[in-house]
């Protein structure tokens, strides 16, 4: 009795290297995660946003002594949570392209670099012009005013 493997040209490792997705299941697998990924941002930013809202109105302590320059407390959670979202986006994309899903992996590479980019952005960078000096008042003196009256009158009545 003969194998079903003996009837293909080619041994079985061979036939092993050339299996992939066949069609558009590669594309279409690839668009589904990108679909699935953006409605998972989406979440994301909606739960950052109200968190960010409870954090505005919330009750300050004025027996704290400031955390940073500005006197607000540093908030790295967006920068971790589009980091860990990138992360996972990262093992997928690896994932698919040693499983030889070109299309699906490459569109999770592109993904993966917009992430990283938006965690990158998000990130509370010290701020170079907290310690600056104030800019400078300006020296120009605006002309007088003509209806006689004061500057407050000239400044509402624009000239």
């Amino acid at each position: 009795m003969t194998h079903p493997e003996s009837d293909l040209p080619g041994r079985p490792a061979e036939r092993a290297l050339d299996e992939r997705p066949g069609g558009c299941a590669d594309p279409a697998v690839g668009l589904l995660l990108t679909i699935s990924e953006a409605v998972v941002l989406a979440v994301l930013l909606v739960w950052l946003g109200l968190r960010g809202l409870g954090r505005s109105h919330a009750p300050v302590d004025s027996g704290a002594p400031p955390t940073s320059a500005s006197g607000a407390e540093t908030d790295w959670v967006p920068t971790i949570a589009f980091g860990v979202l990138a992360l996972v986006v990262i093992a997928l994309a690896t994932v698919l392209l040693r499983g030889r899903w070109y299309w699906a992996g490459g569109i999770q590479v592109l993904v993966a670099v917009a992430l990283c980019t938006l965690a990158f952005t998000s990130a509370p960078w010290p701020d170079g012009h907290a310690s600056a000096p104030p800019a400078p008042a300006p020296t120009w003196n605006s002309p007088p005013c003509r209806s006689g009256g004061d500057s407050d009158e000239c400044a509402r009545s624009g000239g």
